[in-house]
């Protein structure tokens, strides 16, 4: 697979250059094997890509007016459009995902582009009444220097909500990918560094604990994003309070779907196995936990194993149901749970398919059935293609246990009772709860984010751009 781009670059300021400490390598999840080298950047970088996001917001970026820059994100978001299917394959090699769910990432960045160019001229202060001859108003402004680190699973769609987001406020932004899966950055960035003025998009690859660290605690970061894991965020958030910077945070997640015994399972079915192995389970929002309805509980145990019996993994650009786990260190964690399955029954295994090289981190996808809701495969995060099943008795029991986890990110519900769906919205504790469905993270529109130890803050929809600006309050006395 050739390149359109050197990997082993990074942008700070308009300009691509190398990293003083050399380079990484990337490895195709599929096969086991490195196939290109990204830049190893640092302090020295990340020092380097702070001044030259100063310089941007001082400068030609912070001088744009909202409608301008709204223009430049729209103009983006149809030159990401336009290499859709390039970004798909380069994706699909670098995180293993299913081919057609990588378009769908390049796609849902396009979108998320075109989105916050629109809204970027949108956002709006208000007028407070107050005393007698004064005039109060407020003013949402950008934090000025944004710093971002996105996590291997999901590149393109979170560069796209929170790096968009943040352009669209007028912020300069500092973006640090995952070491494992940089390319669809540095592509993504390629194609920026042609419309937005330099330094508005820095990009400086490398180790977390080296150009990650760094960002988090540099006292020039007005704000950060991060997503991934909840000891990562716990450890970003802490070196961020040293600088009292707020933090949006959006970790981890162990959500439950609740099927009641009314529920059509012709159209559940579906959503109640995707979303729980979409991407090899390696999401966030994952359906990790399936709740039932005594009275119907085996009918759905059975179901949903005679899908799981025909799944599917295979080589990321062979486009099967799923695709390797991201690296060894994963497959061996996902492993790992599963040795801790013993007396749980196995409802369903799916396949490893025939022509998966032998040095791919595959592992076939697993349903469990009839879990103790205090079992470690039902409390914590697995993340990996690994769905358990267990019963409840009724409304009550069904709420204890959908929010008998520290998490509170995304829930579904199904059931055609309308007084029951609105009573189940109010009570999950989750940032997100669909209904009869199960988005997963849910649209662009959508906010987006969790309660608990899924995180804090919001991204994707309009909600992100409070969160990527400050408000200000202006208080005029007149007389």
């Amino acid at each position: 697979m050739s390149l359109w781009f050197d990997p082993a670059e990074l942008l700070i300021g308009g300009v691509w250059r190398t990293a003083a400490a050399g380079t990484l390598p990337v490895e195709d999840p599929s096969t086991g094997e490195a196939f290109a080298a990204i830049a190893r950047g640092g302090a020295a970088e990340i020092e380097a890509a702070v001044a030259a996001a100063q310089a941007a917001r001082a400068g030609d970026w912070g001088a744009l007016a909202p409608a301008e820059r709204g223009r430049l994100l729209s103009r983006l978001g149809r030159m990401v459009e336009d290499r859709a299917d390039d970004l798909a394959r380069l994706e699909a090699r670098d995180v293993g995902k299913p081919l057609r769910q990588a378009r769908a990432d390049a796609l849902a960045l396009a979108r998320y582009l075109e989105f916050y160019g629109g809204a970027a001229d949108k956002v709006t202060g208000e007028t407070i009444p107050y005393l007698p001859g004064y005039t109060v108003f407020t003013l949402r402004e950008p934090h000025g220097v944004t710093g971002h680190i996105v996590p291997w699973n999901y590149p393109m769609q979170i560069i796209g909500r929170s790096v968009g987001a943040a352009l669209a406020m007028g912020n300069a932004c500092v973006l640090k990918p995952a070491e494992q899966a940089s390319l669809t950055a540095l592509a993504f960035a390629r194609l920026a560094a042609e419309v937005l003025p330099p330094g508005a998009l820095n990009l400086v690859p490398g180790l977390g604990a080296e150009a990650g660290a760094a960002l988090a605690a540099h006292p020039g970061v007005q704000h950060l994003s991060f997503t991934g894991s909840v000891a990562t965020g716990a450890a970003v958030q802490a070196a961020a309070a040293r600088n009292v910077v707020p933090v949006t945070l959006e970790l981890g997640g162990k959500s439950p779907q609740l099927v009641f015994a009314d529920a059509d399972l012709d159209a559940a079915l579906p959503q109640l196995v995707g979303p729980g192995i979409q991407n090899a389970g390696q999401t966030c929002s994952a359906a990790a936990r399936i709740l039932v309805e005594r009275a119907i509980y085996p009918e759905v145990v059975a179901r949903m194993a005679g899908v799981y019996r025909g799944l599917v993994a295979g080589p990321a650009l062979a486009d099967r149901d799923l695709g390797p786990l991201i690296s060894a260190r994963q497959k061996a964690v996902v492993e790992g749970y599963l040795a801790r399955a013993g007396g749980l029954r196995v409802a369903a295994r799916g396949q490893i398919a025939a022509d998966a090289p032998a040095g791919g981190h595959y592992v076939a996808p697993v349903l469990l059935a009839d879990v103790p809701p205090d079992h470690v495969l039902a409390q914590e995060e697995i993340f990996g293609p690994v769905q358990v099943v267990m019963p409840f008795a009724d409304e009550a029991e069904a709420i204890r246990l959908a929010n008998g986890t520290p998490y509170g990110l995304v829930a579904g519900v199904w059931t055609r009772d309308g007084a029951r769906q609105l009573r189940l919205a109010r009570a999950l504790r989750a940032g997100q709860v669909f209904l009869n469905s199960y988005g997963a993270g849910g649209g662009v529109e959508l906010p987006f984010g969790g309660v608990g130890r899924s995180g804090h803050g919001r991204e994707k929809g309009f909600e992100a751009l409070m969160g990527f600006s400050a408000l200000k309050t202006v208080a005029a006395r007149h007389g």
